[in-house]
């Protein structure tokens, strides 16, 4: 069925036993994670987490059922996450929805699916499934979650930081969170003594700058110029500019020439396509589009995650692992001329 945000967060807060499916779809990946935590903790502490990706389902199609349908060993709870899904994905969903039994949820987090996607209508239409889009805040809206967020930690955000926050981390919520609870400890900030936040003094603290200025290593990622993604890698990290919201930023990029690559095998021309593309962007659009097909744009979006996740873990050189998997992808893209 298909439902809205705020209808998925219900269900996955008290997960009815009818629903196999939770399809989290769109580019707001970091919307659908928090999501997509919500089953685990209802599901609670004892419950066992089983993780699959879109590539092994298109290899092991019938795993997601049967792993639905399983035990575990001592007989707790468990259910199922899958992240990275696309297309490949397809069987799998029907083989769950349709099999006799499957006691454990599936939550599947889908950042590359339009509305029009296969997976997506399938599980909009089937009544054991829900699925919602999630879409990246902008503009006033991207400013309002800042600066709610803000509030919840106990800092008032004035309005030219609320938006310089936003805009410096993709409207990301997750980076947006990591920079409030920088400022709270900066600030000494908490609900119960509330303090006031600009702009300048976020920038005192904040390792984000505007988007704009990762346009040229996003440019080089795209391109596959591997020489140039390294100079600018090591420009941004030397100015100590944190290397996750490059990452997400180049995660949105490759989610938005996924879409328009979907459309283009859909049946629309390159040129209906371009249409909607800013003029100084058109020449680069087209010929990245020339050079990544839907396959491709889904694997360089896992590589770009998987540096991610890296990056955020704790114990190793963050900026260094970002710059070597991004320069490796880089190279890769060449090879694809």
């Amino acid at each position: 069925m298909k439902a809205k945000a705020h209808e998925v967060r219900a269900r996955l807060q008290k997960p009815p036993e009818d629903i196999r499916l939770y399809l989290l779809h769109g580019p707001d990946e970091a919307a659908a994670n928090e999501l997509a935590d919500l089953l685990g903790r209802a599901l609670g502490p004892e419950t066992e987490r089983v993780e699959f990706d879109g590539a092994t389902l298109k290899t092991r199609p019938g795993v997601l059922a049967d792993e639905a349908a399983s035990m575990s060993l001592f007989g707790e709870r468990r259910y199922i996450r899958v992240t990275a899904v696309g297309e490949e994905s397809l069987e799998a969903f029907t083989l769950l929805l349709n099999a006799d039994r499957a006691g454990n949820p599936v939550v599947a987090i889908a950042p590359t699916a339009r509305n029009t996607a296969k997976i997506v209508k399938l599980a909009q239409g089937a009544p054991n499934a829900m699925a919602a889009p999630l879409y990246l805040p902008e503009g006033a809206d991207a400013a309002k979650l800042a600066a709610g967020i803000a509030r919840d930690h106990g800092i008032r955000l004035a309005p030219d930081a609320a938006d310089t926050l936003a805009r410096g981390c993709g409207s990301d919520r997750a980076i947006i969170t990591r920079e409030i609870e920088k400022l709270a400890l900066y600030l000494d900030a908490a609900p119960d003594r509330p303090k006031e936040a600009d702009a300048a003094m976020l920038a005192e603290i904040s390792a984000v700058i505007d988007e704009g200025e990762f346009g040229g290593a996003i440019d080089a990622l795209v391109a596959g110029d591997a020489a140039k993604l390294g100079e600018e890698m090591r420009t941004l990290i030397g100015a100590g500019t944190s290397p996750v919201p490059l990452l997400r930023q180049m995660g949105k990029r490759l989610i938005a020439l996924a879409d328009m690559r979907v459309q283009i095998e859909g049946g629309a021309s390159a040129d209906q396509v371009l249409a909607r593309v800013f003029w100084k962007e058109k020449e680069s659009t087209a010929r990245a589009l020339r050079r990544w097909d839907s396959a491709h744009l889904v694997r360089g979006l896992e590589r770009v995650r998987e540096a991610e996740r890296a990056v955020m873990a704790s114990g190793n050189a963050g900026p260094v692992v970002a710059e070597q998997a991004v320069v490796v992808l880089a190279r890769a893209v060449a090879r694809l001329r």
